[in-house]
C-alpha cells in the first residue's frame, strides 16, 4: 500500500473517533449510573423488608435509576405498589 493510503485510514479513524466521542462517554456515564443505582438497590434490600416493599436487583431496575435517577425510584416504588 502507499504511503497516502495509509494516511487517509489515520485520518479516517481519527474522525470515526472523534465523532464517536460524546456518544461513547455518554453511555459510560450512563454505565456508571446504573452500576451505583443497584448498589443503591442491594443496599436498599434490607431496609425494604422491615418497609414491606421488595425491589428486585436486576439490570432493568438498574437502568432506571441510572436514567431517572431518584424519580427513578419513586417511580419503581409505585410500579410495585401498582402491582399488588
Amino acid at each position: 500500500m502507499s504511503g497516502w493510503l495509509w494516511c487517509a485510514a489515520a485520518v479516517g479513524l481519527v474522525l470515526v473517533l472523534a465523532l464517536c466521542r460524546r456518544p461513547l462517554a455518554a453511555l459510560g456515564g450512563f454505565a456508571v449510573r446504573s452500576g451505583l443505582g443497584l448498589v443503591f438497590l442491594w443496599l436498599f434490600q434490607g431496609l425494604g423488608t422491615l418497609l414491606g416493599v421488595q425491589l428486585g436487583v436486576n439490570l432493568l431496575n438498574g437502568a432506571v435509576l441510572g436514567a431517572l435517577g431518584l424519580p427513578g425510584f419513586a417511580l419503581l416504588l409505585m410500579a410495585q405498589w401498582a402491582g399488588r
